[in-house]
């Protein structure tokens, strides 16, 4: 057994240094500023927001005059009447062109509502793009605790295992004298491969960890880095944390899903406004020139030439077009109706968001509360656990008590250390959380 597991032993590390050959070290904010650059999702984001200023900038140029130019050629063959009144076989061919242009004077301001509404809705997907962001972010740095938490995990696990090889040591010398039976070497070098296994599933953890981040990141495994170890903060019994409701009633004007709710609300509004200029009449301005060129193929009748006809031959114009809605089938009543239909749907979207930040936030603060008393009961364990295994260590020493006594009072400090380490991270985790929230960045 314990030749097996030193063998996966030797073959995971040998995959560990051919994976982390010439790697760099990453900071937390390197992980963040990678992810947010080369994210699928937040490029994604990215397009819609494009879209979005598209629609902005085609409902401000909706108000502007459109230009519109056409020609045509046309070939005419057999009797036709002349100038003389006389039908004749002529062949001819006639060549119109004309420009055109109109623009919008009033329409129920349906066009100035149009661009609020679109200016409205661009950023409402910022806000989206931004709520991608934080989400991504919150991820990473989960990602990025996990692999502290699993790397100080492993070197609890190898100092446990030291403390078992400094045992074998002593026992095997105690065994020799004959001062305990050769059972009790055999027990301890079963717990020693208990714990070179226990070392191989840690190490394993932490190779998990990294795969995990490197996903989040759309990164390959052959650029593969380490983490930087960061200074975390000191966490003490009497430390203060922001209660929830302060921390809601802050979210509420900083956190981009409850902005884009709010502003869908006001995007509803302008398509309300939207539908009941549809009840107002439409006036427009136009303008337009036309030409043409007139030519008789087999004729002997003089006529006029090319620049002469386009002289002669011109026309233009102008004119108002009012168009008063009067019974369109009750599409302007059902639209109206429809939009109050939607800004209520919208002010249901709005409160849901709210309610979800306030249980998220909620959850997050009452999970640090918890993992902050967790950590501040395991620290005590620690302590009491180290004091009892010093104590049984020694007892075991001087043949007081037996192997099985001695490896259940090191699994009770191993357990203890485990709990405090996950205590630790549990908070500190959730605590950025709750400042992520107040609208501070996640730093490490």
């Amino acid at each position: 057994m314990k030749s097996t597991i030193g063998f996966l032993t030797g073959i995971f590390f040998m995959f560990s240094a051919q994976v982390l050959h010439a790697q760099n070290t990453w900071s937390l904010q390197e992980c963040v500023d990678y992810a947010l650059e080369n994210n699928i999702q937040i490029k994604q984001q990215g397009l819609n927001t494009q879209y979005n200023e598209n629609l902005v900038h085609q409902a401000k140029s909706d108000r502007l005059p459109n230009l519109n130019a056409g020609a045509s050629n046309n070939y005419s063959f057999g009797r036709s009447l002349n100038n003389d009144n006389v039908y004749e076989n002529v062949n001819s061919t006639q060549l119109n062109g004309y420009l055109q242009s109109s623009v919008t004077v009033f329409n129920g301001f349906t066009l100035q509502n149009t661009v609020k509404q679109n200016e409205l809705d661009l950023q409402a997907a910022m806000q989206d793009m931004q709520k991608a962001k934080d989400d991504l972010i919150l991820n990473i740095a989960a990602s990025y605790l996990e692999i502290l938490f699993a790397e100080e995990l492993t070197l609890i696990a190898e100092a446990q295992l030291e403390v078992t090889k400094q045992q074998i040591e002593r026992t095997q010398k105690l065994v020799d004298a004959g001062s305990l039976a050769r059972g009790a070497l055999l027990e301890i070098e079963a717990q020693l491969a208990r714990e070179e296994l226990q070392l191989v599933n840690d190490q394993n953890r932490v190779q998990l960890a990294y795969l995990n981040l490197y996903q989040l990141l759309e990164l390959p495994v052959e650029k593969s880095f380490k983490i930087e170890q960061p200074k975390l903060p000191e966490i003490k019994a009497n430390v203060s944390m922001s209660n929830s409701f302060d921390v809601f009633q802050n979210a509420m004007h900083v956190r981009p899903e409850i902005k884009a709710a709010q502003l869908r609300v006001e995007s509803a509004r302008r398509q309300l406004d939207i539908a009941k200029g549809y009840n107002y009449p439409t006036l427009s301005l136009g303008a337009s020139y036309n030409n043409q060129y007139f030519n008789i193929l087999n004729s002997e009748f003089q006529q006029l030439s090319f620049s002469e006809q386009i002289k002669s031959n011109s026309r233009y114009g102008f004119g108002f077009n009012l168009n008063i809605p009067i019974f369109n089938r009750f599409q302007v009543k059902n639209g109206i109706s429809n939009a109050k239909l939607q800004i209520a749907d919208y002010e249901y979207r709005l409160q849901t968001a709210r309610n979800v930040l306030r249980k998220d936030i909620e959850q997050a603060y009452t999970n640090a509360l918890a993992a902050l008393n967790r950590y501040v009961s395991s620290e005590q364990a620690v302590k009491s656990t180290e004091e009892a295994f010093r104590y049984a260590e020694e007892k075991f020493n001087v043949g007081m008590m037996n192997t099985v006594e001695y490896n259940q009072s090191k699994n009770y400090l191993t357990v203890a250390q485990s709990e405090l380490l996950q205590a630790r991270y549990e908070y500190i985790f959730r605590a950025k959380i709750l400042d992520f929230y107040n609208g501070v960045p996640i730093e490490l």
